[in-house]
Parts: C-alpha cells; structure tokens; sequence
C-alpha cells in the first residue's frame, strides 16, 4: 500500500529547495490536494514524479513544478474569484480553490474552470468531487479563449494552455489590479507571460520562463486542421 501522502511531501520538499515553492499558502495547498486522485487510475503510481502525464483525449496534467509556479506567479488570495481556462483533469482547479477558497473560510472566492471537451469535463467533475472540491468549483464546458461572461470580472485569471497570443475576451473579464498568467508563443515552445491590469485599465506584461503546453484551442486561439494547429 503506497503512502501517497509521504510522497506529496518528499514533492513539497523538493520543489521549496528548488526554490519553487515560496509561499506558506502555495505549500499548503500542495500538501493537502491529493494529486494521486486528479491521474488516470493506471498512472498513479507515478502521481509525485515532477512530470506530465497523459489524461487522455492528447491532454495532459502539468508537472507539479509548473503547477507550483504558475500558481506563485498569480499571486492568490482567500476570497478572489479566478478563472482558469483549460481544466484538464481539474488538479491546477483544485490547488487554486484551496487557497481562495479553503473549507474554513467565512469568505470563501470562487474558482470557475472552462474545458473544451466534454468528456475531460466530466473526468475533472469527478475528480474534483472525490477529492472534496465540487462545492468550491464550477467546470464549464465551452471555448475558453471566449472567457465566461456571466462571472466576470475575475481578480485571477490563468491558461494552461499555450496561446498564440492573449485573447482579448480574456483582458476584458480581467479585472482592474487582476492578473492573468498564459503561456504564449508557437506550438513548439511558449513563454509564461505574467498580464498585469492597473486600476486605470492599462495592461503592463512580462515574460517569464519558457515552457510548452498543449495548444489553446479555441476562436481566439489555434484552430485544428486536422493534426495540425492554424491561427
């Protein structure tokens, strides 16, 4: 019988030495969501390497390293409403509720999560409801380069997947002091682009480290032709 819970804590470690890890909340959050329950039954063993791994549908879960620092990078906190564009199997969602959103929270944010396929949805809606966080996450089904209006604005939104560019739908549900991080660039290689938005409206950007995710999909980002991904 594996002991899943040393193992997230050897990962938690790991990463707090690599300088990944820098903030109580993040570790926190890293500590108490069960990644085992967030991979396909057949990858759990593997659960705590700092690696991708397949989901399904040509999807993957980020390494818990890019999930650390994208969610350093967003800089959260309790009571923030974040939109977060590309699912998955609901992991990044749920690391993310559990700051916003932790279960002893009088004011408790809200997270609300868009993927594009239907049957990763519902994988993620599993997950997420094993795991204890159906109560603080909304999946939506649809195209997440259009954002989801009727929530907007947020004071968080994050992409994980990688865009040829920022979505303008997704800079005007930001709102005003929010912050976006999106991986952007071709489908070979990207940058994590850090979109501040200042109170006045103005956005100032900058990049961070490079990265490569699954391509965003979607009408402001690539359109699939076959195995190929045009703007």
């Amino acid at each position: 019988m594996r002991d899943f819970y040393i193992e997230r804590k050897q990962l938690v470690e790991r990463l707090k030495r690599e300088g990944i890890i820098r903030s109580k909340k993040v570790e926190k959050a890293f500590l108490t969501v069960p990644r085992e329950l967030f991979v396909p039954e057949h990858y759990r063993e593997y659960a705590y390497m700092d690696s991708p791994l397949p989901i399904g549908y040509g999807q993957t879960i980020s390494a818990p390293h890019m999930v650390a620092l994208m969610t350093e990078l967003l800089n959260l906190d309790e009571g923030m409403k974040v939109l977060e564009v590309g699912t998955g199997s609901g992991y990044q969602a749920a690391i993310i509720a559990e700051i916003v959103a932790p279960k002893d929270s009088k004011e408790p944010g809200r997270v609300i999560t868009i993927e594009r396929l239907p049957e990763l949805a519902e994988f993620a809606k599993r997950n997420l409801d094993k795991a204890g966080y159906s109560d603080r996450i909304v999946v939506i089904v649809g195209d997440g380069t259009l954002g989801y209006p009727p929530e907007a604005p947020y004071d968080r939104i994050i992409v994980t997947a990688g865009a040829p560019d920022i979505p303008k739908p997704l800079v005007e549900q930001l709102k005003p002091g929010g912050r976006m991080v999106i991986p952007v660039g071709d489908k070979y290689m990207q940058y994590l682009y850090i979109v501040d938005k200042t109170p006045s409206g103005k956005l100032v950007i900058s990049k961070d480290i490079p990265c490569l995710f699954v391509p965003l999909i979607g009408k402001y980002g690539w359109k699939p032709r076959g195995d190929k991904f045009l703007l």
